[in-house]
């Protein structure tokens, strides 16, 4: 007998914790789910839980969606008084003849346009063929995961032949004045330059962004501008809004003025981050160090989140509780990527990396040493650290973070100069350094 191909994941119904570590992508083919409605009805409880799972799911946040128990039957006695919503999710493990009888009743009932997911044990692709052939959108066989059910719900509500939809990439400090936004601005210049695709950095720190200063720019408008109306944003406008700074980066300024409050609406966050998404393949979210439900939307939503942290006390203690708020909340995706700065600060006392980690419960993405001189050059020409110096160790671990949560692993990334290597007056140097 034929058998549909299983493209699920192998494991238990219960195990929903998909970390792929750092470099992980489980969750990448499931796109934001449009705001529809999803009815389900359900057999058992193991499928229960894990539509309840998917629907806590940040795909799933526009989406309305309510559980049902009793199956095929139950749902044919649900639609003979109640209108069908946009997608029916039905579990059947009837037999062949069965299942199809009770599918003809529901169809009796059902809607224009209201879409069928059937989940059965039946791993048979002729059984597939004539679900197709009466209508119904996908069949999957059971057991399956949150993600691959997200998957499988993106891919009939989102047009495979149009334009993907971007990622979002939020950048935020443990602690103010860590360097996230040099983070941010610097790894979103390596995706421009080594990806050599489209990038936009959204500065969200709307009285005191950087994002300006750091590209030597002076915009009049940005997004500031959106946010105060975001329906009236659309491609034109953004177009305009946007400060152009190569020819694969452009900046969503914050106009940095304190003459005014800025108080940002969620919905209008999520409005403007939506539409600029859909225009260029990344877009890197710069937070501010504050804590406001915009703040929480914004990292509960992104695809992919970056913390910087510095190796002291209150960094992680901050760091610990960002992670175990993002671990509790997005189950489905990767660990954020945790990026120490300023590492090796000269008369400071540090927490060390391994000691760092292992508080935490994760691995650094990257370690970046204190350099004051490259820094400090680049903040004042207003240059990015590859504009500086492109063989110093800051370039090359902002390049390997662009490939990290781009999950891109192909790319050789150089390897940085030891200061050993770069003369052979280097040993006579450092003990000169050490004796002062």
């Amino acid at each position: 007998m034929s058998k549909i191909t299983q493209t699920a994941l192998d494991r238990p119904e219960d195990d929903f914790d998909l970390d792929d570590g750092p470099g992980g992508n489980a969750s990448q083919a499931a796109r934001p789910i449009p705001r529809i409605s999803i009815q389900a009805f359900c057999e058992d409880q193991a499928l229960a839980n894990v539509l309840q799972h998917a629907a806590e799911d940040r795909r799933l946040s526009k989406a309305h969606v309510s559980v049902h128990m009793g199956g095929a039957q139950a749902a044919v006695v649900h639609y003979q008084e109640s209108p069908t919503p946009n997608l029916i999710i039905i579990q059947c493990s009837l037999p062949r003849a069965e299942m199809l009888s009770e599918l003809e009743q529901l169809a009796e009932s059902c809607d224009a346009g209201t879409k069928v997911l059937m989940v059965g044990r039946e791993n048979d692709v002729a059984l597939y063929r004539e679900l197709l052939r009466r209508g119904v959108s996908e069949y999957l066989v059971s057991p399956v995961t949150p993600i691959h059910l997200m998957e499988t719900i993106s891919g009939l509500y989102n047009n495979p032949t149009s334009d993907p939809v971007g990622h979002i990439f939020a950048f935020i400090g443990a602690k103010g004045g860590v360097g996230s936004s040099t983070v941010c601005h610097n790894t979103s210049w390596a995706l421009s330059e080594m990806l050599k695709s489209n990038v936009v950095i959204a500065d969200l720190d709307l009285a005191f962004g950087t994002a300006g200063l750091d590209f030597n720019q002076d915009p009049v408008q940005g997004i500031a501008d959106a946010l105060a109306s975001p329906e009236r944003l659309d491609e034109v406008l953004l177009d305009r809004l946007l400060t152009k700074c190569s020819e694969k980066l452009s900046i969503f300024a914050a106009p940095v003025v304190l003459d005014r409050d800025h108080d940002i609406a969620p919905d209008a966050c999520d409005t403007v981050l939506d539409i600029v998404r859909q225009s260029v393949p990344y877009v890197t979210v710069d937070l501010p160090h504050n804590w406001s439900a915009w703040t929480k939307r914004v990292l509960m939503q992104a695809d992919e989140v970056v913390i910087t942290a510095e190796p002291d006390l209150a960094n992680l203690r901050n760091a610990k509780n960002i992670l175990d708020l993002l671990k509790t909340a997005r189950k489905n995706d990767s660990q954020p990527r945790l990026i120490i700065n300023r590492v090796n600060m000269p008369k400071r006392p540090e927490i060390t990396i391994k000691e760092f980690e292992a508080n935490l419960g994760i691995k650094a993405c990257s370690v970046i040493d204190f350099d004051i001189e490259t820094f400090g050059q680049a903040a004042n020409n207003g240059q990015m650290i590859e504009e500086v110096n492109a063989k110093s160790a800051a370039a090359i671990a902002f390049r390997s973070i662009a490939m990290s949560v781009t999950n891109r692993r192909d790319m050789k990334i150089e390897k940085a100069v030891k200061p050993s290597a770069a003369s052979a007056l280097a040993p006579f140097l450092e003990k000169l350094r050490l004796k002062r």
